[in-house]
């Protein structure tokens, strides 16, 4: 009894920092995005000081698994909490009076801190959630923590934006620092043993897969994630500032809550419908051919929303009050269409991997969702610059026709036998 009394104490600690982090990582998003377009920054601009992040985020999850075995779950938390602050600090210290240069290359170093911050901070968490939470209910644990994460990532959208209108960039980033501080004090002190320490051993290229399948669905995943990131990240929130903001200071911070509150928005509803799609799809119990084939389905569904809204800003011809209302709802179903493909894709890796290389496929995997966000990032940058609102939606189209190509090159009847794991 009072070793799951410690478990569950560990869990609550662990679920408490991830929150906090995650909490400041989307308000930290909205505030760079938003604070260095009013100073100036043009699309492109506004990308690179993103792509250090993703690129250290695919470094940091081809890794994790070797980082957990070898230094404990409990060390890589409270460096990701650790490193985040020092993050946060470090863009309080930025000089408005630097060189445009200098100032995008400091930004991107620093976030790319943020982006080891946090995938060091995301690898404990949900490491430690299969190892703590009680055994008749880890999916639900794991189903619960996956969909409030992606709840108080959106929330955290939303904060950031307020805080860059309410108080100014300096203050909002010390603030958040501040407080992440106070989460990693309280976690120290009050982290029970329950977590496993550090063993010597294991080695790196392991983590590689030699599965075909994982391969391809860690490719698909890599599309599929760039097809948001790629209008996600510059395109559709300098857009949105183009229209609603009316370059006075009063309309900037109007436009920072209304962009920020959408964004939000989308982070909540797609976490909400990604811990929903299980039970919307009746996918428990189905087979692995079954799921694969739901993957290539929607993942075909999708590719035609970005198409559609990329065809509808083309005939637009610029800024329209029609063409604002239909990107939203457009967006909103993209949301909730991309977060049932995200959803399949998670059933599909625990039934692809093998037990004793889970943590090392799982790993993988995920590495492939940054690589996506480095690649939407890049292009959504690039896209919006070249082309405008209509390059940029016809990419994620393209880039969603992809993660189709891919899902459906996933081999059919390797295992018949095998079901889709349960999920709570």
């Amino acid at each position: 009894m009072t070793e799951k009394r410690e478990g569950l104490a560990a869990y609550v600690a662990v679920t408490a920092a991830y929150w906090a982090f995650m909490l400041s990582d989307g308000a930290l998003r909205m505030l760079v995005l938003l604070h260095f377009h009013t100073l100036g920054f043009s699309p492109i601009q506004l990308a690179y000081l993103f792509l250090l992040y993703e690129f250290m985020g695919i470094v940091t999850n081809l890794s994790a698994g070797w980082i957990a075995a070898r230094f404990g779950l409990t060390s890589t938390l409270y460096a990701g909490l650790s490193i985040q602050i020092v993050a946060l600090l470090a863009l309080a210290a930025l000089d408005p009076g630097w060189a445009v240069g200098l100032s995008v290359g400091y930004v991107m170093v620093v976030q790319g801190a943020s982006g080891v911050a946090k995938d060091l901070t995301k690898m404990s968490a949900k490491s430690a959630v299969k190892l703590l939470a009680p055994g008749a209910g880890l999916f639900r644990w794991v189903a619960w923590l996956t969909g409030s994460k992606n709840a108080v990532k959106g929330v955290g959208f939303g904060l950031g934006a307020a805080l860059l209108a309410g108080f100014g960039f300096v203050p909002a980033v010390l603030a958040m620092a501040a407080v992440l501080a106070a989460i990693l004090v309280a976690v120290a002190v009050w982290m029970p043993s329950g977590l496993p320490k550090g063993r010597r051993g294991a080695k790196f290229r392991e983590v590689f897969s030699k599965d075909a399948d994982i391969n391809r669905l860690s490719a698909a995943r890599m599309f599929l994630f760039g097809a948001r990131d790629v209008w996600f990240v510059v395109g559709i929130p300098i857009y949105f500032y183009a229209v609603l903001s009316d370059g006075t200071e009063a309309g900037n911070r109007a436009a920072f809550f209304q962009i920020g509150g959408f964004m939000a928005l989308w982070i909540i509803g797609y976490g909400a419908v990604q811990a929903w799609a299980p039970k919307l799809l009746r996918a428990e119990g189905r087979s692995v051919d079954e799921v694969i084939g739901m993957a290539v389905a929607w993942v075909g569904a999708l590719t035609l929303i970005p198409a559609a809204l990329a065809l509808a800003s083309l005939l637009a011809d610029g800024p329209q009050p029609w063409l604002t209302a239909v990107l939203i709802a457009g967006l909103l179903l993209f949301g909730a269409v991309f977060a049932v493909n995200s959803s399949v894709h998670s059933y599909l890796i625990l039934a692809f991997t093998r037990s004793e290389r889970v943590t090392m496929d799982v790993g993988f995997y995920y590495m492939s969702n940054a690589a996506g966000r480095l690649l939407g990032t890049l292009l959504s940058g690039l896209s919006y610059q070249l082309g405008g609102l209509p390059l940029c939606l016809g990419t994620a189209a393209a880039m969603a026709g992809l993660s189709w190509l891919c899902a459906g090159r996933l081999s059919r009847g390797r295992n018949t036998a095998r079901r889709a794991p349960r999920t709570g």
